[in-house]
């Protein structure tokens, strides 16, 4: 059992009946996909895949391209010249709004269309079609496999998009468009036509969380400075007029799209996405922004949040035989939160006892213990026991008062010692 997926599970079951907010139709196509659709997925730094609900749904990447834009752009040209083109504030406003200096005519940042629309010129090409070639193979290099383009969205989008083509051309007016209008805002149709999955997704924000390597493939994508950089302006723009709020609560850099995908970056431990067509007033998927928030407080995933330096959390895992019986032992310690808890997990996993035997778990060392992990540790400890296994954990308060109200298939000890004793008791 891997207990991550149950936790994505727990939250997809949870907030499955949530009805609220309501699928795109501004661009036709968008309002032909499901409201009950909700896929969960999670790929952590070491290159672990998890999935809950409607993960493997393809559906067009809309917004959430943009942060992978605006990297590609940064790697191009170099941070200075994007920000002459395309700032970098909060504007406060809707998506499309017409968010443009007054003498200069740069987009406020660029999570807005006329922001994205702009980072879209600025990536290096000699035309159109150089241009949304290397678009889609730095998107397909973040997913760390081919993308393509779902033709029907790319044609609704082409012909409802005229307030999109107003914004080029204000821009181009006002000199702040690098390349022609038209032939710009094609391409930005066909950059959010492209088809993704909540799977797909996940990986791409790991690698923004993985500063700029993707960690499934290896392959770096971009340069970890310009990563430093996207995820900043995600942060704080990523969720348009809804982004205080968000950075308040969920406190991760995060970026939605109007087909109901969205993405979040754990600098360091993971990326995650969820897709759900239904959204609130400000252009998110309410599931979501809910499932996110959910996740933020129980994995303490805020950015504000720090549980200080540590060193390895596994400080031993071995498998022997004693007696006859086959005995696991892993020792852990520090804070555990959501990648040490993975670290931890895969850990046992690996010297549990391929036949029934039992299983030793030292917290001792442990410090600290989020509801999330604990829970997580428990799950793993029921399974053992449901397996055949016996096992035994040796923990101070930390690990003991996080599951200390739910019923204990497995010993409890105070001291590593006494847990040994009671191996060797039989």
């Amino acid at each position: 059992m891997d207990p991550v997926t149950e936790s994505l599970n727990e939250v997809h079951r949870r907030l499955s009946g949530l009805r609220e907010g309501r699928v795109a139709d501004y661009i036709p196509q968008l309002a032909t996909a499901d409201p009950d659709d909700f896929g969960l997925a999670l790929v952590s730094m070491a290159g672990h895949a998890y999935r809950a609900g409607k993960a493997e749904v393809p559906f067009s990447i809309q917004s959430v391209s943009k942060p992978f834009v605006y990297a590609l752009a940064l790697s191009d040209l170099g941070f200075e010249e994007v920000r002459r083109r395309v700032g970098v504030e909060p504007s406060g406003n809707p998506f499309n709004a017409i968010s443009l200096e007054p003498d200069t005519g740069r987009p406020a940042n660029p999570m807005i269309n006329a922001g994205a629309i702009a980072t879209t010129a600025l990536v290096r090409a000699d035309g159109p079609a150089e241009r949304f070639h290397r678009i889609l193979a730095c998107l397909s290099a973040f997913a760390g496999r081919p993308l393509d383009v779902d033709e029907e969205v790319y044609a609704s989008e082409a012909a409802t998009g005229d307030r999109n083509r107003a914004l080029a051309y204000l821009m181009h007016s006002a000199g702040s468009l690098r390349a022609g209008p038209e032939e710009t805002v094609d391409t930005y149709f066909r950059q959010c036509s492209v088809r993704v999955t909540a799977g797909d997704l996940a990986v791409m924000a790991a690698t923004l969380a993985n500063g700029g390597r993707n960690p499934v493939t290896g392959v770096r994508v971009v340069a970890e400075p310009d990563v430093v950089r996207t995820l900043a302006v995600m942060a704080t723009c990523g969720m348009y007029d809804g982004a205080g709020e968000w950075l308040l609560d969920v406190g991760l850099p995060a970026k939605s799209g109007v087909s109901g995908g969205l993405i979040a970056a754990s600098p360091a431990r993971f990326g995650v996405a969820v897709y759900s067509p239904p959204l609130d007033a400000s252009g998110n998927s309410v599931r979501a922004v809910a499932a996110l928030g959910e996740m933020s407080k129980r994995f303490g995933l805020h950015i504000m949040h720090g549980p200080g330096l540590h060193a390895a959390t596994v400080t031993g895992a071995q498998r022997f035989t004693y007696g006859g019986l086959e005995v696991g032992v892993v020792t852990a310690q520090g804070a555990l939160e959501f990648t040490e808890f993975e670290a931890l997990a895969h850990a046992v996993r690996e010297v549990t006892p391929s036949a029934p035997g039992r299983l030793i778990l030292d917290l001792t060392a442990v410090t600290s213990v989020m509801p999330g992990p604990a829970a997580g540790m428990a799950m793993i400890l029921d399974d053992l026991a449901a397996r055949g296994h016996r096992t035994a954990v040796a923990a101070q308060e930390a690990f003991v008062e996080v599951t200390e109200d739910r019923p204990r298939t497995w010993e409890l000890f105070r001291t590593r010692e006494e847990a040994l004793s009671w191996c060797r008791e039989g």
